[in-house]
């Protein structure tokens, strides 16, 4: 009770952090993702304080960043963090232009569950909590920019694209996930970086496990034991091996998620852009013998235009 309570304090001081500015007839993928969270009430900065997102008081540009020192960074949580932009300014990327250095730091987390009342059923997204230690931030991300008929689309190449993620519902349950945007292709609605510009698309979820993984029974994807050696009895037969045939025959699982993203700070002196993001991806599958859970994202994002 206390954590729901918190939960709806937080969310509804914060609700409109991260709410960006309407523009035009767009009718994209972000504004249906931003009502998901409207309806748990989206976290930000304050929200993520309450749940653990160590959260500076004071914002920090890349210049600054850059000046620090090792010892410095060690132990402050900075490393997991996204740097600040300052400036509206307006840039216009040429041809042959990249994106580097993009940061995408979630602040919140909610996750799609079953809720029983009265009788009935329904699927709601919950608030959750991050349980891993401050490894979550995808850095020095990179890709190319195409400007086809005027309209910018980002495609990513490479970086640290992916990072394995876990948060606990209010009933103590832990879904894992890898966050991730590997193979992303995100098209935007003009041609040039600008408050109120957005981008989006979407991209590859690979398994939160690889085939190398052995569970507890010593079964895995490409080694380890065909079936679960203490109960021969219950896979010898058509039958039997049926109710474990998942467990036993492992998959990698590649799954789809999507993300929309909204620039609301630009520094054309330092060819910078940041704002903020919303993404929808499925959960870890235990390598094909669980349903997915669908989570979504929300946090901000940095980036350089090179």
């Amino acid at each position: 009770m206390k954590f729901t309570a918190a939960a709806t304090v937080a969310f509804a001081a914060s609700a409109n952090a991260f709410a960006p500015a309407t523009t035009g007839n767009r009718a994209t993928q972000l504004n249906a993702m931003k009502d998901d969270f409207a309806k748990v009430g989206a976290a930000a900065l304050a929200g993520a304080a309450i749940f653990g997102a160590t959260m500076p008081a004071q914002a920090i540009t890349k210049s600054e960043l850059n000046q620090l020192s090792y010892l410095q960074v060690k132990g402050t949580g900075l490393a997991n963090r996204c740097s600040e932009v300052i400036g509206e300014d307006t840039i216009t990327p040429k041809g042959g232009s990249r994106i580097v250095d993009l940061c995408i730091e979630p602040k919140a987390w909610a996750v799609e569950e079953e809720i029983g009342k009265a009788g009935k059923t329904e699927k709601k997204f919950v608030n959750s909590k991050v349980m891993t230690r401050q490894t979550y931030t995808l850095e020095g991300i990179e890709g190319s920019i195409k400007t086809d008929g005027g309209v910018i689309t980002f495609v990513e190449e490479e970086g640290i694209d992916y990072a394995p993620t876990t948060v606990q519902l209010p009933g103590g349950e832990r879904v894992p996930f890898l966050f991730t945007v590997k193979e992303l292709v995100a098209k935007g609605n003009g041609g040039a970086f600008k408050p109120g510009f957005q981008m989006g698309g979407d991209f590859s979820v690979p398994s939160y496990r690889t085939g190398l993984f052995l569970d507890p029974k010593g079964r895995g994807g490409t080694t380890g034991y065909d079936m679960a050696v203490a109960l021969p009895g219950l896979q010898s037969g058509e039958e039997g091996d049926a109710e474990l045939f998942k467990e036993n025959n492992k998959t990698f699982d590649v799954g789809q998620g999507r993300i929309e993203m909204e620039v609301n700070k630009v520094n054309a002196e330092e060819s910078e852009i940041g704002g903020v993001f919303v993404a929808s991806q499925p959960g870890d599958t235990d390598m094909g013998s669980k349903v997915p859970k669908k989570i979504l994202t929300k946090g901000i994002f940095y980036a350089k235009i090179q």
